[in-house]
């Protein structure tokens, strides 16, 4: 239980000084950011159409390509592979 404890513990402290801008010992990855408006004008595609074949909201996709928000998570991970590899990922979802 103590060993658990202190990964924990240094798991934590590790994210503390990675948020304050410290160097870490930890992997950190961290896709790179993506212009959402050029990968949807690569693809021909309108708002209503990306974001159907994406499976993202209209709205969260307005919000991505007009700068109020920027997409994170898996999102982002998602938004990068569509970057990168388009007819793949419309292959993989059909």
């Amino acid at each position: 239980m103590n060993n658990a404890y202190e990964s924990i513990a240094q798991g934590l402290q590790e994210a503390i000084d990675l948020n304050d801008g410290k160097k870490v010992a930890a992997k950190v990855h961290r896709p790179p950011h993506v212009d959402v408006a050029k990968i949807r004008h690569g693809l021909g595609l309108t708002q209503m159409e990306f974001a159907s074949k994406f499976c993202i909201s209209v709205s969260t996709l307005r919000h991505w390509e007009r700068g109020d928000r920027t997409p994170h998570g898996p999102a982002l991970a998602l938004l990068n592979v569509v970057a990168k590899e388009p007819k793949a990922v419309l292959r993989a979802l059909g």
